[in-house]
This record gives C-alpha cells, sequence and structure tokens, in this order.
C-alpha cells in the first residue's frame, strides 16, 4: 500500500521515517531505478535529506572515500538504509567535531 500522500499548497507529503511525522517530501527519486531511493522518497522528508547530505558529507571525509568505488558506494547505501530506516547515524570510531575558531 503506498504511503499516504497530500499535496498541501503545492508540496507533497510524506509520512517521515527520520521524523515521525508528516513533512514536506522530496521533488524527485534519489538513487532513480534502486528501491532504496523509491523509499527515500516515498518515506524521507526534505529536511531529514538535507540532515543526511551533511551526514554523507562527513563520512565520505572522514572514511575518505572515492564515490568512483562499488565498495565506497555500498558503504554509503548500508550507511543510508541505517540512517533513516534503522540504528541510526553512526559516527566513525575516531570521529570528532571541528570546534568553531574565534
Amino acid at each position: 500500500m503506498p504511503p499516504k500522500q497530500e499535496e498541501t499548497a503545492g508540496k507533497r507529503m510524506v509520512m517521515c521515517a527520520k521524523f515521525g511525522k508528516e513533512m514536506a517530501g522530496l521533488d524527485e527519486v534519489p538513487f532513480d531505478g534502486h528501491p532504496l531511493g523509491q523509499r527515500i522518497y516515498d518515506h524521507v522528508s526534505k529536511d531529514a535529506w538535507r540532515m543526511w547530505v551533511e551526514h554523507m558529507k562527513m563520512l565520505m571525509n572522514e572514511y575518505r572515500l572515492n564515490l568512483g568505488t562499488k565498495e565506497a558506494q555500498d558503504f554509503l547505501l548500508v550507511q543510508m538504509e541505517q540512517y533513516f530506516f534503522g540504528e541510526g547515524a553512526q559516527l566513525p570510531p575516531d570521529f570528532k567535531p571541528q570546534t568553531p575558531k574565534h
């Protein structure tokens, strides 16, 4: 059964898996043709997607991922699945957030 989607003021609404409430959905399917992309489109809000993009940048930098490799792509897909639909975001073991410079 497809998720509840309503058009509200021109916005496609989804029940966001990350926030647990109805929010504006993505405008297009990420990773078109991949089942996870469709699942994200159906169940993830724009706000949650923006948070993922920032988390993904951190993962790419911390793990020095080369997205040209299948291993890096597969790693990010697993992380994305966990971020939205699993246990949530896991930080790399040695991750230290940057402190703002004054």
